[in-house]
């Protein structure tokens, strides 16, 4: 059951009285970009809020970097380190998820659907070993594991 809408682009932050830890696992799986517990400072809403707008932006400006890598969503290429490396189109599809607020677990459930439209043919089976395949194109490129398993959840970049 989806908790929240995915709309593309656009962070959605959750302002709540709610403070039990599972809810808040659970909405910034769905798909939250931020969950800020009552009461809160205005400046520090503010804050989280531009932050949540750059992340945005960066998306928008057609590249994602992190830590060394550089998609270039309109080219469709990586760059790790300054090296090129080919990428499979699944491959290009899971890291750009990834790399879409990289040091947030992201769920296999979450994962498979945000890349859908990319990769109809990607099953949960079949996206261990793509991930797999990611994981070592990148080490051997850079000698870095990017890709850590956050057991229970899925994956993030760390």
């Amino acid at each position: 059951e989806e908790v929240l809408p995915h709309i593309q682009g656009i962070p959605v932050l959750v302002l709540s009285a709610k403070a039990d830890v599972a809810g808040k696992v659970d909405l910034l799986l769905a798909g939250a970009a931020d969950y800020i517990t009552k009461p809160f400072d205005p400046k520090e809403l503010l804050a989280r809020i531009v932050v949540a707008m750059r992340k945005g932006q960066a998306a928008r400006s057609g590249q994602l970097a992190y830590q060394g890598l550089c998609l270039d969503l309109n080219a469709r290429q990586l760059t790790a380190q300054g090296q090129p490396i080919k990428l499979t189109k699944t491959e290009f599809a899971i890291l750009k998820q990834l790399l879409q607020d990289p040091e947030k677990p992201i769920s296999k459930s979450a994962l498979l659907e945000n890349i859908a439209l990319d990769t109809p043919d990607c099953t949960e089976s079949s996206l261990k070993q793509h991930v797999s395949n990611l994981r070592k194109k990148l080490r051997d490129a850079t000698g870095e594991n990017y890709i850590e398993a956050v057991w229970g959840i899925g994956f993030k970049l760390g």
